[in-house]
């Protein structure tokens, strides 16, 4: 390998470093560059984060890689790599268990003998993460000069840091003109939560959220079940400059109307029945943090008063006190509800509503993603894959083009439900038990197109001789039955689907032998 066609293979990796580029993409030439000065089939570049390594960008690896996390504990050929300085090539029959077992594009099955190298990547001295490599003919890296390994290690670590350093810059001057606005200083730097997703939409709203964390607006966050709302307020919550103070969430939806004022405010000894002393509520535990009402669209009207209140003027009073507390909490709230249409239906009050949406983030549903919904994949397989016990837990090519043409009406909850049981299912059918085990379209149980639509047309009609009472009761059962399911057992989100007050359902529920 002469001088300038290394440099001739490198500089793509140089070019993209300045681009204001997802990971993924701003690496991957990089790992172009890899491949074409090494005889490698996939290469992987994998950040270290406390004892776990993510993947930043992948090449000859399936896209769901991208949506791993590999724990060091959970994955000892990693973790034998990143504990040597320099480079370690492994034995190609090494028994330790390899952590890209059937993620290898155009093989499907085990990795049983290959060649595999690794190099622990170092920014400022310190572990920064690892190179990985691995070629499918064992003896592939046998003239692979150790010392060229090294320099290329070492030059990935320079680009690597660099890049991080741009990226740097870059976020950190959106967040200096947001906190200059706020009259806020730079914060030290976090570890921000994970939203996973490359999409259009994703992008915009991280754009959207970089926006708004360094201040102290508060922020209406709305979208669909299941779309990740509360992920959203970690993000915003992580990034601000309240990230080392508590974020304390409230689902305003799982209480009684005659709790969720003492669980907001605190009560005093005797302020109600069962109060038999002082508590402090969810506004006093997130003093000087943030404070996440979900499902806020839930709150009484008497509670909605009390708590433009406290927005206002950061003063509250527990419930049975008229002694004042003072407060300093960010509020971000979550609803799935049109909170416009509820105040036109008097259900909530127009000054809350306008004190909340200060400014309003939109969580975009699963079926505009694209083939985000890999990336999400990925993640919730290597649970599975953990919590079964397996080795390797892959999509085949049919489950991934059913996933990419799934309309997902629960969305990202549905995903990870979906694939749980997708996983038993194809565990069951297999004897004695798999170390690498394929998910098919046929284990993801998914209703064909238009098939959906057939069944409940074919649902509808009652049995010959059935009376209309009836009827009547089985559509109203299958109803609330299904509505149920999509919200996850939530009766609050399944009552508004149907369009009926909660105690009204619950009372048709128990009439129906629901309850």
């Amino acid at each position: 390998m002469t001088t300038s066609s290394t440099l001739e293979a490198v500089l793509p990796a140089l070019e993209a470093l300045p681009g204001d580029l997802p990971d993924e993409q701003r690496f991957a030439p990089l790992l172009d560059a890899v491949r074409a000065l090494l005889p490698c089939d996939a290469t992987a570049l994998l950040r270290l984060e406390g004892d776990t390594l993510r993947p930043l960008a992948v090449a000859g690896l399936t896209h769901d890689t991208l949506g791993r996390r590999f724990r060091l504990a959970d994955h000892p050929r990693l973790l034998t790599l990143l504990q040597r300085r320099g480079p370690t090539r492994l034995a190609a029959d090494c028994e330790l268990p390899d952590p890209y077992d059937g993620l290898v594009q155009g093989r499907p099955g085990q990795l049983e003998v290959h060649d595999c190298m690794g190099c622990p990547l170092y920014v400022a001295d310190q572990p920064w993460g690892l190179l990985t490599l691995d070629a499918l003919d064992p003896h592939a890296f046998d003239a692979v000069d150790v010392a060229f390994l090294d320099t290329l290690g070492r030059l990935v670590a320079a680009l690597v840091a660099v890049g991080e350093r741009i990226g740097g810059l870059t976020q950190q001057a959106q967040r200096e003109q947001q906190l200059a606005r706020a009259l806020a200083e730079e914060p030290p730097p976090l570890r921000h939560r994970e939203l996973a997703g490359h999409s259009a939409p994703m992008r915009r709203l991280q754009q959207e959220i970089d926006t708004v964390a360094g201040t102290d607006l508060t922020v209406l966050i709305t979208g669909e079940t299941g779309v990740g709302k509360e992920l959203v307020a970690q993000a915003i919550h992580a990034r601000s400059r309240r990230a080392r103070q508590p974020l304390i969430t409230l689902n305003c939806a799982a209480l009684p109307d005659n709790l969720v004022e003492s669980e907001l405010f605190g009560h005093v000894r005797g302020a109600f029945t069962g109060a038999v002393g002082e508590r402090c509520g969810k506004f006093e535990l997130a003093d000087g943090g943030t404070l996440l009402l979900d499902e806020v669209g839930e709150l009484p009207l008497g509670v909605q008063a009390k708590l433009l209140r406290v927005l206002q003027s950061g003063q509250l009073q527990r419930l049975g006190s008229d002694r004042e507390h003072r407060v300093d909490v960010r509020v971000l709230a979550a609803t799935n509800r049109d909170l416009a249409a509820e105040v036109r239906a008097g259900r909530f009050r127009a000054d809350l509503y306008h004190r909340l949406g200060a400014y309003p983030l939109t969580v975009p549903p699963l079926r505009e993603r694209g083939r985000d919904v890999l990336l999400l994949a990925g993640g919730f397989l290597e649970e599975n894959r953990v919590r079964l016990g397996l080795r390797g837990l892959r999509l085949a090519a049919d489950a991934q083009q059913a996933l990419l043409h799934q309309p997902w009406p629960g969305n990202v909850r549905e995903l990870e439900h979906l694939l749980a049981r997708a996983a038993l299912r194809a565990l069951a059918g297999h004897t004695p038990r798999p170390r690498i085990l394929t998910l098919h379209a046929e284990h993801l149980d998914l209703a064909p197109a238009g098939g959906a639509a057939a069944d409940h047309e074919a649902a509808a009609l009652p049995s010959a001789g059935t009376s209309l009472r009836q009827a009547v009761d089985d559509v109203q059962r299958r109803m609330i039955e299904q509505a149920l399911t999509r919200h996850a057992g939530n009766w609050a989100a399944a009552a508004r689907e149907l369009g009926q007050d909660r105690g009204n359902l619950q009372r048709l529920a128990r009439r129906l032998g629901l309850k």
